[in-house]
């Protein structure tokens, strides 16, 4: 769909490139990709920043995969997000959600005056930060003329494993993936301890509700186990390789539908 990236130019992320290569390189069709993670307790056995471990390599895929196809570029990381959940542990680091809209404009401000591309695809790494991301998405749009979706790969429906299980926070599915990617991290004898004890039903009407909305933390005995929810003691590197690799592909149509909705922008 795009001209191959020149040659020259070292790579597809927006910090590699100088001044005069922006201008070169991007054009108002190109697509930035920016990560977005949370630091933040993932019980005892992942560590504060894997929201921003899976957040990056999303992202790296994507470019990988679909880069020249769609002509993605990828911006550099924000690293703590929306972690209100999570503050009764140590470690655990938020935004309020005023100093992440404050951010999150100051961005999109940026982005129109100091990069050509038009199109902003947000790789979402954590769950607490949907809600907000969904709100400024409207603005990024309406007051800065960025064309914008954001991407929630881990919360995809088709990745569902277990729905004996909801795998909500630190459970097979993101253990999974760290295992695939950074397993020196992985802290596995800590696994054992958990006991999977909590109510499956309070976790659905808590978190996953769809009609109702409840401001619940993850040290909540019924809903969690160390703040763990999910089960963390299924899983596997190879489930974790699976994962990622259907995430990758997953992402593809989603580009395809950000691009063809440029025209809906108003500039």
């Amino acid at each position: 769909m795009v001209a191959a990236m020149e040659r020259d130019v070292p790579s597809r992320l927006i910090g590699d490139l100088t001044f005069l290569e922006i201008s070169r390189c991007l054009r108002a069709s190109s697509v930035l990709c920016m990560p977005i993670g949370s630091f933040e307790q993932h019980g005892p056995h992942l560590p504060l920043n894997t929201d921003v471990v899976l957040a990056e390599e999303f992202t790296r895929r994507f470019v990988a995969r679909w880069g020249e196809t769609f002509d993605l570029w990828q911006l550099p990381t924000l690293t703590i997000g929306l972690a209100r959940e999570h503050d009764w542990a140590v470690g655990t680091l938020s935004l309020s959600i005023q100093s992440m809209t404050a951010f999150m404009r100051d961005l999109g401000r940026e982005i129109v005056r100091g990069l050509p591309a038009r199109n902003l695809a947000i790789i979402n790494g954590h769950g607490g930060n949907r809600g907000i991301l969904e709100a400024l998405t409207q603005e990024l749009r309406a007051d800065f003329g960025l064309n914008t979706c954001v991407l929630h790969p881990t919360a995809w429906p088709e990745l569902g494993t277990n729905t004996e299980f909801p795998e909500v926070h630190g459970g097979k599915n993101e253990t999974s993936m760290m295992l695939a990617l950074t397993p020196n991290l992985v802290r596995r004898e800590q696994i054992a301890q958990l006991k999977n004890s909590v109510c499956i039903d309070a976790v659905r009407t808590t978190i996953l509700h769809q009609a109702v909305t409840w401001p619940w933390t993850s040290n909540e005995t019924q809903i969690a186990d160390l703040g763990v929810i999910g089960d963390a003691q299924a899983a596997s590197a190879e489930f974790g390789q699976r994962l990622l690799s259907q995430i990758e592909e997953m992402a593809g149509p989603v580009f395809k539908q950000l691009i063809d909705r440029q025209h809906l922008v108003r500039g």
